[in-house]
């Protein structure tokens, strides 16, 4: 069921996620092609950086690479009520600070860690950007999928910090681990997978193709429904989620 947000979520749910490209415009084409989404300029130089809808909810951010040695990547952003409290708990926990926590215009407050596998995430303290204006809808953002080098390293670091948020009782954590050989090569580093939800996986992975796109893995069987894991026409990897 699709779900629309007008406030914020809790500590420890995928709440944000964004795209570091080569080309916004390219990105643009696939995306729009691929989930119908439109797209406005967000502040800054033009063409630098563009809002996606999805009938006219926020679902996600693309934006162009500051500096061209950046991996090309979906970042996914954990809403946390105090993004500096929790950067100090995620290094008493064994992670590292990427970024710290800076203001974002009026928008928030962000940053991005590591855990202690090396997988890349993002912090979210929302002021007047929350974050998704929908969640699971065809097109929109449906689960987070930590492909991890250490599954046991990562279930103690993330139960850790957002307890609440993954076992807590009626929480909505869309954040699953599984071992990192489950889609990728022995020996590529842990990273999170951001899924997007799409009616017909079969479908969706044909247009991905069409559009310019990959496959790293054709559609399989999760607990969490039927994936399959692609590449955008600049080698940011997702994942469709149907289900």
């Amino acid at each position: 069921m699709a779900e629309n947000r007008a406030s914020g979520y809790p500590e420890g749910v995928p709440c944000w996620v964004d795209a570091q490209l080569p080309d916004v415009e390219a990105g643009k084409r696939f995306y729009g092609g691929l989930f119908g989404w439109t797209f406005e300029d967000a502040d800054g130089p033009a063409g630098a950086a563009v809002w996606a809808r999805l009938g006219g909810a926020a679902v996600a951010r693309l934006a162009r690479k500051r500096d061209g040695r950046m991996p090309t990547v979906w970042t996914v952003y954990f809403a946390t009520p105090d993004a500096r409290d929790l950067a100090r708990r995620i290094v008493a926990a064994g992670g590292q600070i990427v970024n710290d926590p800076v203001p974002v215009r009026d928008l928030g407050t962000a940053a991005l860690a590591a855990d202690p596998t090396g997988a890349v995430f993002g912090l979210w303290q929302a002021a007047s950007h929350v974050g998704f204006g929908v969640r699971h809808a065809p097109g929109a953002f449906a689960w987070a999928q930590l492909y991890t080098s250490d599954t046991d390293a990562a279930n103690a670091f993330y139960g850790r910090l957002f307890t609440d948020a993954l076992f807590g009782a009626g929480a909505e954590p869309d954040f699953g681990r599984a071992p990192v050989t489950e889609v990728f090569a022995a020996g590529m580093p842990s990273q999170f997978v951001v899924h997007f939800r799409t009616g017909d996986v079969t479908a969706a992975v044909g247009a991905v193709q069409q559009l310019g796109g990959r496959v790293q893995a054709p559609p399989f069987e999760t607990s969490y429904g039927r994936v399959a894991v692609v590449t955008d026409n600049q080698g940011a990897s997702f994942a469709l989620l149907e289900r």
